[in-house]
């Protein structure tokens, strides 16, 4: 049975339409590749729908309806989306409506006109004409045995202005096979109380399932999508990360576990919420659209605590300060390093290594922290350094490699391409490194020159990239003298972490943030080995 005919009211069908109204959003381009790929995520977490795009509007698209196939999906349907006939032709003599229909998916996604303006303004034809559109062809995919999705354009706004016509468009859809009918906000300007109202005005005339679609424009479509569903709405219309045309769709990682957690209705597979923030950093990293920070559920700083005293209530009960339990919805807890920071901060993140016990070296390393950040150094997005920082004060770090002296030079000739190169000497163990690279800009020479005289000592320096580097003036009314904050972002197979430097040169800052990052990265595998020797330890006693 199609999801949209499920009987349970908990049952909510979750149709995704990244592929194709999120691919509209300002900045998105997605490859063939990046669609087949990302239906694949879609389809691991349960959604019930995965709308593919338009048949007609390109090769790519295309090629996604007849690629898709060899993916073989367990749970999600793949929709194929096109709008009614044109005014004054036959079903049957539309190249439009013979594109959809010769797509080879069971799901058809039709968009007609359901507000009078439109219809008047746009198509250009008469009412009746536009109502005969929407029952012509609907009836055209019912003949195929095709499940008939119909998204009424406008609904809202064409309900509010005529709320006969709106209501005769989606009655005719109805009437002539339509499994579902969709009503859709697609300018986003409708309010949340309104679109329940509205909906369950709908829902007494029109007797088969009613879904949502609602754009963002006034930014309440997550809030406009559940009221919706409160009012009896069996079936959501989202995009992952909220992607879309102006300000974007119901965003799926904010909906779906607003339903599931708090509205306790039933969606995608059993546990599957737990991938959810894979998969928006997933979908963020395909577009190139980067992940807000405060982003509901999914986002970095969805459970980060900052406030001395919020940490201390979550050292007592979590739910304190937290409205659900992140690893519920794939996410982790961050507790942020600042000059907000407390005891209890210092407390909760000394816990991996061991608690401070000494209330006198507490303060201190409180006081050490707060002294920095007022120098311009942010802990909160260094984990990294603020790590290194802490073994330091416990005694527990060691220097794995000493600087004899560093330099770059950047060699421009006229109207070439500049060249940057990087000499690092290093001193390891009594051993000399005394490397050269080069590289795009003097980071990059630096990072290079620097694993290159690891390397031969430290083989798993080779894992790790940076990922991201930022740079912030800290005085900019010092004028290029001013103090800047470096910020990168490493990564390896297992781990990311951010480490920070903090100087008047640039290149001496980004240094600092590039060192803490490598010592950062030798820590961890210095952990891994520990770890490992104290296993094989348990396991040869008897």
């Amino acid at each position: 049975m199609p999801a949209s005919k499920a009987k349970s009211s908990k049952r909510i069908a979750v149709y995704d339409t990244t592929l194709r109204d999120g691919a509209q959003a300002l900045g998105v381009s997605l490859s063939l590749q990046d669609k087949l790929s990302l239906a694949a995520h879609l389809d691991d977490i349960g959604v019930d729908y995965i709308e593919g795009g338009y048949p007609l509007s390109n090769p790519k698209d295309r090629a996604f309806f007849r690629e898709v196939r060899k993916l073989k999906l367990r749970h999600a349907r793949i929709a194929a989306f096109g709008m009614t006939r044109k005014p004054n032709t036959r079903p049957s003599e539309d190249v439009y409506l013979a594109a959809l229909k010769s797509c080879p998916v069971s799901v058809m996604t039709l968009v007609g006109k359901s507000w009078d303006l439109h219809v008047q303004k746009v198509l250009r034809t008469t009412l009746e004409e536009n109502l005969d559109m929407i029952g012509d062809s609907v009836k055209f995919f019912q003949r195929s045995r095709r499940e008939v999705i119909f998204d009424a354009e406008h609904f809202f706004d064409g309900y509010k202005h005529n709320p006969e016509y709106a209501l005769a468009s989606v009655l005719r859809a109805a009437e002539t096979g339509a499994d579902l009918i969709c009503l859709c906000d697609t300018n986003g300007g409708t309010l949340p109380d309104d679109i329940a109202a509205i909906l369950k005005q709908v829902s007494k005339e029109v007797k088969v399932p009613l879904g949502i679609h609602v754009h963002n424009d006034s930014g309440v479509a997550v809030a406009g999508t559940l009221a919706a569903v409160a009012a009896g709405a069996t079936h959501v219309q989202l995009t992952v990360n909220g992607l879309g045309e102006r300000c974007g769709n119901a965003d799926l990682t904010t909906v779906v576990p607003n339903l599931i957690l708090k509205m306790k209705k039933q969606c995608l597979r059993p546990n599957s919420l737990r991938k959810l923030t894979e998969l928006s950093r997933y979908v963020a990293e395909i577009t190139l659209q980067p992940l807000s920070g405060n982003q509901p559920f999914v986002g970095p700083a969805a459970f980060a605590h900052k406030g001395g005293m919020h940490v201390h209530a979550m050292k007592r009960d979590t739910r304190t300060y937290e409205h659900v339990r992140p690893e519920d919805v794939g996410n982790s807890r961050r507790i942020i390093l600042s000059e907000l920071s407390g005891a209890a901060t210092i407390l909760a993140k000394s816990e991996k290594l061991a608690v401070i016990k000494d209330r006198k070296l507490l303060r201190k390393v409180l006081e050490q922290v707060q002294d920095l950040e007022n120098e311009g150094y942010q802990f909160e997005v260094a984990d990294g350094s603020f790590e290194i920082l802490l073994r330091k004060a416990l005694g527990r770090w060691h220097q794995f490699f000493e600087l004899d002296h560093y330099r770059t030079a950047i060699l421009r000739r006229g109207g070439d391409e500049p060249l940057t190169e990087a000499i690092v000497k290093i001193l390891i163990d009594g051993h000399v490194e005394h490397r050269v690279a080069e590289g795009d800009g003097p980071v990059n020479a630096l990072d290079e020159a620097l694993r290159r005289g690891l390397r031969p000592h430290y083989p798993a320096v080779s894992e790790m990239r940076l990922v991201d580097y930022k740079v912030r003036v800290i005085n900019p009314k010092q004028g290029t003298a001013a103090k800047v904050c470096v910020i990168i972002q490493s990564s390896d197979k297992e781990h990311q972490w951010g480490t920070v430097g903090v100087s008047e040169n640039v290149i001496e800052a980004s240094w600092l943030a590039l060192v803490d990052s490598v010592e950062y990265k030798l820590l961890l595998e210095e952990d891994k080995e520990k770890a490992k020797k104290c296993r094989g330890k348990k396991a040869q006693s008897p």
